[in-house]
């Protein structure tokens, strides 16, 4: 066992050949959920899982699970998989790495004739990325019952089109049900998306948990107006109000370090005329910490601002959270497994924690999980640059073989 290597040109010719499905002039990819190029991508996954006689059952929000059968095929399966969706300007590696690291050890132990006591099931998860159809992780948070699945099939992109009929459109509308079945483990490997590693000169991520997100959707109503007769002091300027937030928003995230991240992401300014004042702004807030007693008093933070906004410039405010999740701490089982793996072929390793949100933190709450990450350029990711070597896509690929097989295996 200990001698078994993934084929470092396989995995990296699999990784540039779906890079192809919607390829950006940039070098990056869109290929967004519930798209043509997502089924696409989807197709291609699927004839090379079946060419190496793996079982294919799609479910009711589209997750498509790939099965090598084990010595005792009754004992619950050990699991790996990520998401095959991007960003509309997203990079080649963020989530497909996940999906065909996972496959290129399927093929691996195909070739080498090699059957584990359990069997290992391949996973790739509908729209983890959120940005067509939010919130994010929408096909883990369906599995793991964090969402519905009559109101994730009623939720409609910018276009009014409802995820349900573009999830049937492609021919991944599955009949197997969106439950979780028991599960021995579940791996995960991707792209750190952040500069540790690469600071630290560490190929291999030991990822000890995630921090925790809370999402905002925020609203500002104020008064339309001609942007030159109406003075200043009688204005109801919704963009005012909203800039008076953004600012809280980095304030908050610089106040609550270490760990702390606070972003506004999107925003959507009504009329979006250059000589009226705006009417109305909607934008998002993205909190995380490590910590979730921080992030609630980050939350608090975010409300008393927005209030003092609203206030100070004659707004109406509307302020929701949209998502929550809590600080994640993975399986030590697990997380000693990918140590083992990366002890196993010889690889500098670290721990850490995800500043990001993964399929993984879905799974973490149903059944014992970890996580392995290797570096990426400049920490860059959803971005078209996004860029990962090929030595450290194959040693990811390597620590998560053998930390698969020592879960198979386990008793």
């Amino acid at each position: 066992m200990q001698n078994l290597r993934i084929d470092d040109d396989r995995l990296w010719d699999s990784l540039n050949e779906m890079a192809q499905i919607g390829a950006t002039e940039k070098g990056g990819v869109n290929r967004q959920a519930l798209t043509d190029l997502d089924r696409q991508g989807r197709d291609l996954f699927v004839r090379w899982c079946e060419a190496i006689g793996c079982t294919v059952k799609v479910d009711q929000v589209g997750n498509i699970f790939v099965r090598r059968a084990g010595r005792d095929d009754s004992l619950a399966p050990v699991m790996t998989g990520s998401h095959l969706d991007t960003q509309p300007t997203g990079g080649k590696y963020d989530g497909v790495y996940g999906v065909l690291s996972g496959l290129e050890v399927l093929r691996t132990l195909h070739d080498a004739g090699y059957e584990t006591e359990r069997p290992i099931e391949l996973v790739v998860w509908t729209n983890e990325e959120g940005c067509r159809y939010a919130p994010a992780m929408m096909g883990s948070g369906v599995y793991t019952g964090k969402f519905d699945l009559d109101e994730v099939y009623a939720l409609a992109d910018a276009d009014g089109k409802r995820f349900r009929d573009e999830l049937e459109a492609i021919g991944y509308l599955g009949e197997k049900p969106a439950t979780p079945d028991d599960i021995a483990a579940f791996f995960e490997v991707h792209i750190e998306q952040g500069p540790i590693l690469e600071a630290e000169n560490k190929t291999i991520g030991i990822v000890a948990g995630a921090q925790g997100q809370r999402w905002f959707d925020v609203t500002f109503t104020g008064q339309e107006a001609h942007a030159g007769p109406t003075p200043m002091k009688i204005r109801r300027d919704a963009l005012v109000g909203a800039s008076a937030v953004v600012q809280a928003v980095n304030r908050i995230g610089l106040e609550y370090q270490p760990g702390a991240c606070a972003t506004v992401g999107q925003m959507d300014v009504r009329p979006n005329s250059r000589n009226t004042i705006p009417g109305q702004v909607a934008f998002s807030v993205d909190l995380r910490h490590p910590d979730d007693a921080s992030l609630s008093k980050m939350k608090a933070e975010l409300e008393t601002a927005a209030a003092a906004a609203a206030e100070q410039a004659g707004l109406d405010l509307d302020l929701r959270e949209i998502w929550y999740q809590p600080p994640i701490h993975f399986d030590a089982a697990c997380v000693d497994a990918v140590r083992q793996g990366a002890g196993n072929v010889d690889l500098p390793a670290m721990e850490i924690v995800s500043g990001a949100g993964h399929d993984a933190c879905h799974i973490a709450g149903i059944a014992p999980t970890g996580m392995i990450f290797v570096p990426c350029k400049d920490g860059i990711s959803h971005n078209e640059i996004e860029s990962a070597t090929k030595g450290d896509c194959a040693a990811g690929c390597n620590v998560l073989l053998h930390a698969l097989l020592d879960r198979a295996n386990a008793a």
